[in-house]
């Protein structure tokens, strides 16, 4: 089976996607699916999170000029590239992965121009709060291109029930398969006890819809003794330097620090050295980093913006409404724990993770779809019920 995998980027700066996308690529490979890649080219100075299985097959680039952090390309650069992919490679379905992109758009028009099925997976770009983002702008591109290309979707893939609500309440009746993400799995280390000062880490992309205003506005209310909180990702839209003035505005300079974009081998010390975790988001599809958070045996904090009831039912975090005073409550909460009970709590995370989101899980539940898809195999549990059977 070979399947074009679309995305609008795979440069290491655009977080969670890129790297989801990757990881799900090598799943695949290591279960006989051959990916081909379709991406716009890199930005210059900016690196790219490839997956493994590309060494031996790069992947196809549609070129474009870069302003900043926006690519410009024709519209026809995208379907020649892919004209040579096909030509070269005859993939038996397309994998979109993302909206509102153009090119991605140009992507399924192509797929729909040569018969070959397509999933669509959204990534979090649907959901209610990502929809109030730029609004106007979505508006338009909604109703000129993007309906469209969800509504000839063979199937629409969410990586959680509540996304899968959304695309729903949004009039889709495709077939829609719920797949997690899934995560790497680091190998264990015992959690060291007795720490001063101990750690909250928050990690993942410096944006308002990460509510990190939230959390610094917590933080000035508990004023926590013995505690610091580290706040590592990279910078979008110049946010950190609002959360930096917040953090000066509360004197919390001495409290917070912030390393910047981390790589792998950095960010795994970064969750081992960690006590805690917390994303106080307004929107989260998934939340990779809440998964590697647990993988690493540390309890999460999360809001209601993120799809973790599973932080509660497993007893491995909390997940709270999307308001300062909650956040406060968990974050008071969790810091009066004795370390043996922190850890407790991720030793249960971690066998969550084991159990649910592992590569292995996660790949074979999108070749199925992608079999069922082929009419290669029978309707996948993946498979919510609803919606218009895959002819």
């Amino acid at each position: 089976m070979k399947v074009l995998v679309a995305i609008n980027s795979l440069a290491s700066c655009q977080g969670g996607p890129s790297r989801s996308v990757s990881g799900l690529s090598d799943a695949l490979a290591s279960q006989g699916v051959d990916c081909l890649h379709l991406t716009v080219s890199l930005p210059p100075g900016e690196g790219e999170v490839l997956p493994v299985s590309a060494a031996r097959r790069p992947p196809f680039r549609i070129p474009a000029i870069w302003w900043g952090t926006r690519p410009f390309y024709w519209p026809f650069q995208v379907e020649r590239v892919a004209e040579r992919l096909v030509q070269a490679h005859a993939p038996d379905l397309v994998h979109v992965h993302g909206v509102w992109s153009p090119s991605m758009h140009r992507v399924c028009v192509f797929a729909r121009k040569h018969g070959l099925p397509l999933m669509i997976s959204p990534r979090g770009m649907l959901t209610p709060w990502a929809l109030r983002h730029r609004p106007w702008k979505k508006w338009l591109a909604y109703r000129l291109y993007q309906h469209w290309d969800l509504a000839a979707a063979t199937v629409l893939h969410a990586t959680a029930d509540a996304e899968a609500a959304d695309l729903r309440d949004l009039g889709l009746r495709n077939p829609l398969a719920v797949i997690p993400n899934a995560v790497d799995l680091p190998p264990w280390r015992e959690p060291v006890f007795g720490r001063s000062p101990r750690t909250v880490l928050f990690l993942s992309r410096i944006h308002p819809k990460k509510g990190l205003l939230l959390l610094v506005e917590a933080w000035s209310r508990l004023r926590p003794a013995h505690w610091r909180c580290v706040i590592a990702g990279p910078d979008e839209g110049g946010h950190l330097a609002e959360v930096r003035r917040a953090v000066h505005h509360a004197g919390l300079e001495r409290e917070f620090s912030f390393p910047g974009p981390v790589e792998d081998k950095e960010k795994w010390a970064l969750y081992q050295g960690a006590d805690l975790f917390v994303l106080p988001t307004y929107s989260e599809n998934f939340g990779v980093v809440i998964a590697e958070a647990l993988a690493c045996g540390v309890p999460v904090i999360t809001t209601r913006g993120a799809p973790w009831h599973e932080l509660e039912t497993h007893q491995c975090g909390w997940w709270v409404e999307t308001r300062v005073a909650p956040l406060a409550a968990a974050l008071q909460e969790a810091m009066a724990l004795a370390d043996a009970e922190r850890c407790d709590m991720g030793r249960r995370g971690r066998r969550l993770v084991e159990a649910r989101y592992s590569w292995d899980r996660v790949g074979g539940q999108m070749k199925a779809v992608y079999e069922w898809m082929l009419r290669r195999g029978p309707r996948p549990d993946s498979i919510v019920p609803g919606g218009v059977p895959c002819v």
